[in-house]
């Protein structure tokens, strides 16, 4: 008898692989009991067999029971081998191809030549599996007690911004998540913020460098505004304290999750992209080069676009006039009296957070009804509307408050934003405009006039 030892833990927290220890001794004494040589051994450690996951060595010791190099298995008991019920008919079939009939555990030996030890094998992972079930429960039931009372929950590495226990602020992480939270909402790239913690040797969690994949997680994440979390929803108020205020949270979070966020190559090399409207079908010009290169925006039509094709305009020239314009508006009473108003009047930006996070799961629900034929077409599409008018609603008002974060520092400043405007990241640039205007009407062009003509320009400043 050639046989292997298979052992598994599912959780080894402290690393030291005592569970598997004790196993495997447990195994070799078994082996020695019944006279069988131990060819082989086999450990999954801190790997779940309920998961699904791949488990290495298990795998292993299947090919090696189909090459012949082990003819048995040992294992202290069966719910080490099995959690699955499928899992077990692969070991029959793999058993049966191989010829192999003893599969001995500590606690019994089981035939799996025989029909009844096949049967007794499948009762006790069928066990096994109802353990796993109510075992999973519990822990999801205690996830979510948890999750409501804002409590901490155990496991899982260190969040950046807090000692190792997940309560304590670390001061000098919480003062680098207070400035990437104000530079992304004056209007900074996730990217940029990355690339400069990098450059200036600011490490993550974990020790490692950011990825704007991190950094967006760690921004977006409610834990750093001191709230409580569940599968992507907020739940509570945390027992933690928070680092960032909970409207800012709301405002990232939406600024994160917009659609508009996600803009093309092309378009981030235009300032002005989306702000430009076509004075004679009213429609927004989009970046559209000429052929040697020169950028330009343009009201497009054809295939995808809804445009008249009259209006052309060169970019550098339209960049400059509206950036000026900005920076002038700036230091107007209008503009201090606008973001003032504003600040007044948009409602908190929580309540705005969380209406567009009802109505966005609001047509989750919409779209599995239709998917699993409960509604027609007509009825999804009725529905859909008036759920659709209240996440644009709820987007523009935190758009609106975005807006006024991005440009409230300048306001009475526009010669200090002069002064380092080359600097500034063509995102942030772009969000400062948008927040002084809502739309440059572009007009048509003079025949025979070859230069720059502002008077084709009229802008309308945000309200």
């Amino acid at each position: 008898m050639r046989a292997g030892i298979y052992a598994r833990i599912s959780s080894d927290r402290v690393g030291d692989g005592l569970g598997v220890n004790r196993q495997l001794e447990d195994c070799r004494q078994l082996a020695e009991l019944r006279g069988w040589a131990v060819a082989e051994t086999y450990v999954d450690d801190d790997v779940s067999a309920y998961s699904g996951k791949p488990r290495p060595e298990y795998v292993r010791m299947l090919d090696d029971l189909r090459t012949g190099t082990i003819n048995g298995v040992l294992v202290y008991h069966l719910d080490r081998l099995h959690r699955q019920p499928k899992e077990l008919e692969e070991f029959f079939d793999v058993c049966k191809d191989a010829a192999v009939d003893d599969l001995a555990t500590v606690t019994g030996r089981i035939d799996l030549a025989d029909p009844d030890g096949q049967f007794q094998a499948r009762i006790l992972g069928a066990v096994a599996k109802k353990e796993s079930d109510d075992k999973s429960r519990r822990i999801r039931r205690k996830h979510e007690e948890l999750a409501v009372k804002g409590k901490v929950s155990g496991g899982g590495s260190r969040p950046y911004g807090y000692e190792a226990d997940k309560l304590t602020v670390r001061p000098v992480e919480a003062a680098v998540i207070k400035d990437c939270a104000r530079r992304l909402l004056a209007g900074e790239p996730v990217r940029s913020i990355a690339a400069d913690l990098n450059a200036r040797g600011i490490a993550a969690a974990g020790g490692g460098q950011w990825s704007p994949q991190s950094l967006t997680r760690m921004l977006a994440s409610a834990r750093i505004s001191g709230q409580r979390e569940r599968k992507g929803e907020i739940v509570a108020r945390a027992e933690w304290p928070g680092i960032i205020t909970v409207e800012e949270t709301a405002t990232i979070r939406a600024l994160l999750s917009n659609p508009a966020r996600r803009t093309n190559r092309a378009a981030r090399r235009y300032l002005l992209h989306g702000l430009l409207t076509c004075s004679h079908c009213g429609e927004r010009l989009v970046a559209r080069p000429r052929s040697g290169g020169q950028r330009r925006y343009a009201c497009a039509k054809g295939v995808g676009f809804s445009g008249c094709g009259k209006t052309y305009i060169t970019a550098d020239e339209v960049e400059r006039f509206v950036t000026e314009a900005v920076l002038h508006r700036l230091d107007s009473p209008q503009l201090q009296q606008a973001v003032e108003r504003r600040q007044r009047t948009i409602p908190e930006t929580e309540r705005w957070w969380q209406e567009a996070e009802a109505a966005s799961a609001q047509l989750d629900e919409l779209a599995a009804a239709y998917g699993q034929r409960l509604i027609s077409m007509h009825e999804w599409m009725a529905a859909k509307k008036p759920i659709q008018e209240r996440l644009t609603a709820a987007r523009k008002q935190l758009a609106k408050a975005a807006h006024t974060n991005a440009v409230s520092a300048y306001v009475g400043n526009g010669a200090g934003l002069r002064a380092e405007w080359e600097a500034l990241d063509l995102s942030q640039q772009h969000a400062i405009v948008a927040a002084v205007v809502e739309t440059v009407v572009v007009g048509p062009a003079r025949r025979g006039y070859n230069r720059f003509d502002e008077t084709r320009l009229t802008p309308v400043w945000q309200p």
